[in-house]
């Protein structure tokens, strides 16, 4: 009979556990943007300049 309480005890504390980081995750802006990560993944991902103009210049040096 202990054992149940104890396992009853840590339930509770469990639950309490990831009701507080619901709560963080809500205060810190986890959930204020629901939309985009749902397109995200429609969306071209576009190179950084510092890429392409790498990529330029060793094209330039490898055709002389």
């Amino acid at each position: 009979m202990n054992m149940i309480y104890m396992l009853i005890g840590f339930s509770i504390l469990l639950a309490l556990l990831f009701l507080l980081a619901f709560f963080w995750a809500n205060k810190s802006g986890q959930h204020d943007d629901l939309f985009t990560p749902g397109v995200r993944v429609l969306f071209e991902e576009e190179e950084p300049q510092e890429t392409r103009n790498e990529e330029k210049s060793d094209e330039d040096h490898s055709g002389t």
